[in-house]
C-alpha cells in the first residue's frame, strides 16, 4: 500500500468513528429507541453504535500501522468502560465525562513528566517531530496545561449546555482547539526543531 493511501486510510480510521457518532446522534437525537424492552435516548443509541465502531477502527489502525500509541489505547479502554456504563445504566453522563477523565489523565502524566524532568513526549513523537530536549520540556508543560484546560472546558460544556451543544463541541470544538494549540506552537517547533537526516 502506498504511503499516501496509508495516510488517507489512517485518517479515515482515526476520525471516522467520531463522525459516525455525530451523524448517528443527529439522526436519533429527538427519538426514543426501544431495545430488548428498554427505552433509550438517541444519545445512548449513538454511544452504543460508537463503542464497537471505535474498537474496530482501533484494530484497523493496529493492523495498518503495526502499533498503537498509549493515547489510542487509553482512549479505547475509557470509551469501552464509560460508553458501556452509559448504555448499561441508560445514563449519558458517563460518556460525557469520558473526555474529562482522558484529558485529566494526560495532564497528570505530562505534568509528572515535566516535574520529573522526563521527556516522554520525545519518546512518542520524536520520529515525526525531531526537537532538542529543551523544546520537548517546554512542549510537555504546554500540553499538560492544554489538557487540563480541555478537561475543564468539557466539564463546563456538558454540565451547562444542551446535549446537542456538547456533541458539536466533542465532534468539532475539541479537534479545532487541538489544531489551534499546534498552530500556536509553530514557533516552538521552529526554534527547537532538528532537521531530519536521510
Amino acid at each position: 500500500m502506498s504511503e499516501n493511501r496509508t495516510g488517507k486510510m489512517k485518517a479515515v480510521l482515526e476520525y471516522g468513528p467520531l463522525l459516525i457518532f455525530f451523524v448517528s446522534f443527529m439522526l436519533l437525537r429527538d427519538r426514543t429507541v426501544t431495545l430488548l424492552g428498554q427505552e433509550y435516548s438517541g444519545f445512548i443509541v449513538a454511544t452504543l453504535i460508537f463503542v464497537p465502531v471505535l474498537a474496530l477502527s482501533t484494530l484497523g489502525l493496529w493492523r495498518l500501522t503495526g502499533k498503537l500509541s498509549p493515547m489510542q489505547v487509553a482512549t479505547l479502554v475509557l470509551v469501552v468502560v464509560f460508553g458501556g456504563l452509559s448504555v448499561w445504566l441508560n445514563d449519558p453522563r458517563f460518556f460525557k465525562m469520558k473526555p474529562t477523565i482522558i484529558y485529566l489523565l494526560f495532564a497528570a502524566v505530562l505534568g509528572y513528566a515535566w516535574l520529573a524532568g522526563k521527556n516522554w513526549l520525545e519518546a512518542v513523537l520524536s520520529e515525526a517531530l525531531p526537537m532538542r530536549p529543551e523544546g520537548w520540556r517546554k512542549l510537555t508543560l504546554r500540553m499538560a496545561l492544554m489538557f487540563l484546560a480541555l478537561a475543564i472546558a468539557n466539564e463546563a460544556v456538558w454540565r451547562l449546555m444542551s446535549e446537542t451543544n456538547w456533541v458539536y463541541f466533542k465532534t468539532f470544538g475539541l479537534p479545532l482547539l487541538l489544531f489551534v494549540f499546534l498552530l500556536g506552537n509553530a514557533g516552538l517547533f521552529k526554534e527547537y526543531g532538528i532537521e531530519k537526516r536521510d
